[in-house]
């Protein structure tokens, strides 16, 4: 009898499924909390909190459950380096997840990455390399990770598959458990951006599964490929330049959106999401980050067509990350206007929709 036996000892993988599993433990449940809008409009916006967790953002879900996948494939073994392609968030989660479970981590990123960023992947142990066009990442990554016998994540493939989205305790299986005490308990839309496109993936799958009435939304911003991709119906669309919303919009279709899942896509304009964002952190009283800005934006003309329509009902969105982040773009005001912005039309629509609900 010939045998060829590759099993190695579990010792390693069970104790990093259970500091992962530890983590998500202590972590508890993002809060929801309702947007200010008239009591008299019949309609509730609800935000989920997602700046809440240890990393700051909504990526710190996506991270954790890359990183199970990776480690329940038998990608990632003890010692392994991690690789991903991110310049922003998913980055800074990645390398906590991986100082928590004692494996290096390299971000690969364009040059021009912020030093905030930088600073923040490197405040949890991760080093970052960089490379002069934000196109080179993908294969500078998958690269690098050949190079010293590593694990290249790879985040926008993997996002989509990675999470259970029947459940298990995702983020639209909290969103729908959370609401279950509303008013309207069964929003009428839920309004997310893509980055990965992992998100909406998992919220249009649980919808479908759960035969909730719920459509969905997803929000993009300037010099992104996915409005123009579901548009077209293209997955190979290409704009071929970064988003200047960080955490949101990419150069091309990602492998992880689904756009099949998705109801509905609007296209928005950066200075409509920097002077949203700079609203919302007024009504909220703390600073909200510009991919915010983008999903609220989206959701108050949707609220808008419903007050028209003389429906009432609920919508919720995602508050994404902190805007403590951005103090030296979106609330910069010589930053906006480098950047050619004129956030006074934008900050006009939405004073207009606060006092009378209409949408121009």
């Amino acid at each position: 009898m010939t045998i060829c036996d590759r099993s190695a000892p579990r010792e390693w993988v069970d104790n990093a499924v259970r500091l992962i599993d530890a983590d998500a433990q202590r972590s508890a449940d993002t809060h929801l909390i309702r947007y200010p809008l008239p009591n008299a409009w019949g309609v509730s916006l609800y935000l989920k909190d997602e700046s809440t967790h240890i990393t700051g953002s909504l990526k710190h879900r996506l991270a954790r459950s890359l990183f199970l996948y990776a480690i329940c494939n038998g990608w990632v073994v003890e010692g392994t380096t991690v690789v991903e392609a991110s310049s922003g968030s998913t980055a800074v989660s990645e390398a906590y997840f991986a100082k928590l479970l004692g494996l290096p981590f390299v971000a690969v990123m364009p040059a021009s990455t912020s030093p905030e960023k930088i600073r923040l992947i490197e405040s949890h142990g991760g080093r970052c390399h960089f490379v002069q066009k934000s196109s080179e990442i993908y294969t500078e990554a998958a690269r690098l990770a050949a190079e010293v016998d590593g694990h290249y994540m790879d985040q926008f493939t993997h996002a989509e598959r990675a999470t259970d989205w029947r459940g298990n305790n995702n983020i639209a299986e909290s969103i729908f458990v959370q609401m279950s005490m509303e008013r309207h308990p069964i929003p009428d839309w839920v309004v997310v951006g893509a980055g990965t496109g992992g998100t909406s993936a998992t919220i249009g799958r649980y919808i479908r599964y759960r035969r909730h009435h719920t459509r969905l939304a997803v929000v993009d911003p300037e010099n992104s490929a996915f409005y123009g991709g579901y548009e077209s119906g293209s997955s190979d669309f290409e704009t071929g330049m970064a988003s200047r919303i960080e955490g949101i919009g990419r150069p091309r279709v990602e492998p992880s959106f689904v756009g099949q899942v998705v109801d509905r896509m609007i296209a928005v304009p950066d200075a409509a999401s920097v002077a949203t964002a700079r609203h919302a952190s007024e009504m909220l009283g703390r600073r909200v980050g510009g991919s915010t800005g983008t999903n609220l934006w989206g959701a108050f003309g949707i609220i808008a067509q419903m007050l028209a329509a003389g429906r009432g009902g609920s919508v919720v969105t995602l508050l994404c990350d902190g805007g403590d982040r951005y103090t030296g773009t979106y609330y910069d005001d010589d930053w906006v206007r480098g950047q050619g912005m004129d956030l006074a039309g934008p900050t006009a629509v939405l004073h207009e929709f606060e006092t009378s609900g209409i949408w121009r």
